[in-house]
């Protein structure tokens, strides 16, 4: 139980990161390689934070092992930790990470300023099931 509460501790310390720097997105991200970096390495950190506090839960509840990154909030929606249709929703996060770790190249400015204004509130939501699920809420 308390790698589950680390974990949601950096998670949101990734996430108060994040947001103390996204109103630059648009500004900064094609012309400051410094900027550009930093954003896309909390990004990671924080997509993949979220990869493994999933599969920390499943493993904590006993439930059956994903297959994919993917697959671990689909469990936890089966599961009713997660509603499942936010678990489908937020499973996206997983390819969000790959496309981070391995296609870096490709990387397009409205495509990390769109998820990042977008998406951040997923990444609350998610850690208020992971909470009330685990009894750590209060």
């Amino acid at each position: 139980m308390e790698r589950i509460r680390q974990k949601i501790g950096r998670i949101n310390e990734h996430l108060s990161i994040i947001r103390a720097i996204k109103d630059d997105c648009s500004r900064k991200f094609a012309v400051d390689p410094i900027y550009r970096g930093a954003l896309l390495h909390y990004l990671y950190l924080l997509s993949d934070g979220c990869i493994v506090l999933a599969e920390l839960v499943i493993k904590h509840k006993g439930l059956r092992l994903p297959q994919s990154y993917a697959e671990s909030f689909d469990i936890l929606g089966e599961s009713k930790v997660l509603d499942e249709d936010f678990a489908y929703r937020f499973a996206s996060i997983a390819g969000f990470r790959n496309f981070l770790a391995h296609d870096y190249e490709k990387i397009d400015q409205e495509v990390i300023c769109g998820a990042i204004m977008n998406s951040l509130n997923d990444v609350d939501i998610f850690l208020q099931h992971i909470r009330k699920s685990m009894g750590l809420v209060g």
